[in-house]
């Protein structure tokens, strides 16, 4: 890959940060559909990850991946844990079977997605995580021909961006949202709002170094 796990410490510093600035703008998305206690739960793992930011910019990708995924599932507790955890660990397993360069990378995002839905019995369109994480993981297949790099990154934040705009005209049918039936129609996913500003928080950290 392009990048070393040697920015890791910069990576999950940037996304603590922006989950930390938007924590209100998400906690008030998330008590309209769900429990409410998304935020609390992600910063929970997210400052898990700050202790260990060290010891993971030693490792390799796929020894980060596992790390920060089993780490995730073990403090995040509720399903957004079992669902980050589960993409980080897929994400692990599936370096083993391809090159860690710009068409593996995206073969084993998407291969990690997959696992997502597999755990969490969902599809995109159906006001969750995966409305932010589909499409940017098609945007970085689509792209993964494409020379400029900084082009790449553009475009997956775009399509996290549209991804979770997407999700307000949804009903949703998964969690504590899907009781609410036509109700939520009109609010946005908190658990695709914080994957959209995490992948963003990551992205413009990678720019500055592309």
């Amino acid at each position: 890959m392009t990048y070393s796990a040697s920015l890791l410490p910069d990576l999950i510093k940037a996304v603590a940060d922006t989950i930390e600035a938007n924590a209100d703008e998400v906690t008030a998305l998330d008590q309209a559909i769900g429990d409410g206690d998304h935020v609390i739960n992600l910063q929970r793992g997210i400052t898990a990850l700050l202790s260990q930011a060290e010891e993971l910019s030693l490792l390799d990708w796929p020894g980060a991946w596992q790390k920060i995924g089993m780490t995730l599932m073990s403090t995040m507790g509720g399903a957004s844990g079992s669902l980050f955890g589960t993409l980080f660990i897929a994400m692990s397993k599936a370096s083993h079977q391809h090159a860690l360069d710009r068409q593996g990378f995206a073969e084993i995002v998407n291969e990690a997605v997959n696992a997502v839905k597999k755990r969490g019995r969902a599809e995109a369109g159906e006001k969750t995580m995966l409305d932010v994480l589909v499409p940017v993981a098609e945007a970085l297949t689509a792209a993964s021909a494409v020379t400029d790099l900084s082009e790449v990154l553009k475009k997956l934040v775009e399509a996290a961006e549209t991804g979770v705009e997407s999700t307000r005209d949804m009903i949703a049918t998964k969690g504590r949202a899907s009781f609410l039936e036509e109700r939520s129609r009109g609010h946005i996913d908190a658990g695709a709002k914080t994957s959209q500003l995490m992948i963003s928080a990551v992205i413009d950290q990678l720019l500055k170094v592309a």
